[in-house]
């Protein structure tokens, strides 16, 4: 007598969920969850490889710069609540310091990158303490006047190099380091701070978010959390800003343009927020688009803006969401 036989989704006793936790069933089960992110991994890592010249390389690397503040976006905004168009100041602030560190005092990328990451995200988490407390688009627009501020200042009192910049800068030996740098960095700060969101902090940061007022009432202070978090997301970008003045060998104010602030939002709405790896797939999508657009002059931002408004009139939710659900929906045979 022929077995019964009935379909069953992949994902029915793979996982048991309770928000990111799985009881793992089989090397098979196994594999089913690592494929996406062995897939992710091996992708970025052959990236450069593939590139055909010098110019694509080097898009990787932007393309993993814009990766680092649309991730640190979406953890604000997704997990914190707080809506940070400060990305430019991320990136001004650590361009600066590492091109000053370099340029002053001859300190090699290796010692600069990490100084002006870690001494950036200091300054950036002082000057938002004030502003932690405000929410939704209050936060955004104070966010946003940091780097418009300095953008003035720099060329007013003309220091730092005033309008020319800090030219000379020492770069990387080639462009293989260079890439694999970012690219490394990318990788550990997307993984690092999708495990810290599953945890019992992370937990409570969702908390803030979602009810602040019941958060409070629990005892727990939400200043020093709100900072912390700040201080966490503003590391990719002052790490993005060094990097990137080490890779042009020149620092100016253009690190405080406003593409660095409105990117990473574009690249969250594309790839989906919440996930932490949507806004890396934005990413990837809007940054060789965006380059290869470049011929067409002014045309590029119909292009680019075209590209927004179907993801967010068919796909609000995001191009990774979609994805994800799609891949748990996979079904199989399963003898009854």
């Amino acid at each position: 007598m022929p077995k019964e036989r009935r379909k069953e989704r992949i994902d029915r006793g793979i996982k048991v969920r309770t928000r990111g936790v799985y009881a793992l069933a089989s090397p098979k089960e196994l594999g089913y969850l690592l494929i996406p992110r062995l897939a992710l991994i091996l992708g970025m890592l052959l990236a450069p490889i593939m590139m055909p010249d010098l110019y694509w390389q080097r898009v990787v690397c932007m393309t993993c710069l814009f990766a680092l503040l649309s991730i640190s976006f979406d953890f604000l905004a997704h997990f914190t609540g707080l809506v940070c168009l400060g990305g430019a100041l991320f990136i001004g602030l650590g361009g600066y310091i590492a091109g000053s560190l370099n340029f002053y005092f001859g300190l090699s990328p290796f010692l600069s990158i990490p100084i002006a990451t870690l001494t950036g995200g200091l300054i950036s988490t002082i000057l938002l303490i004030p502003c932690v407390r405000l929410r939704g688009i209050y936060f955004a627009i104070v966010t946003l006047m940091y780097p418009l501020l300095l953008a003035r200042i720099i060329p007013a009192l003309n220091i730092l190099g005033g309008t020319d910049g800090l030219a000379g800068i020492v770069t990387y030996p080639n462009i293989w380091m260079g890439s694999y740098l970012v690219i490394a960095v990318t990788l550990v700060a997307l993984f690092a701070l999708r495990r810290l969101v599953t945890q019992d902090y992370g937990l409570v940061l969702h908390s803030i978010k979602d009810n602040h007022q019941a958060v409070e009432a629990s005892g727990i202070n939400i200043t020093p959390l709100k900072a912390q978090a700040v201080f966490i997301a503003s590391l990719s970008g002052t790490f993005a800003g060094a990097y990137l003045v080490h890779m042009y060998g020149w620092v100016g104010t253009s690190l405080f343009a406003l593409d660095f602030s409105i990117l990473p939002i574009a690249a969250t709405v594309v790839g989906g927020s919440g996930s932490l790896i949507g806004p890396l797939l934005g990413s990837i999508i809007l940054t060789p688009m965006s380059e290869s657009l470049r011929d067409f002059g002014p045309l590029r931002i119909v292009f680019y803006s075209l590209v927004l408004l179907v993801f967010i009139l068919f796909k609000p939710e995001g191009l990774m969401n979609y994805l994800e659900r799609k891949y748990h929906q996979f079904e199989r045979w399963k003898d009854v």
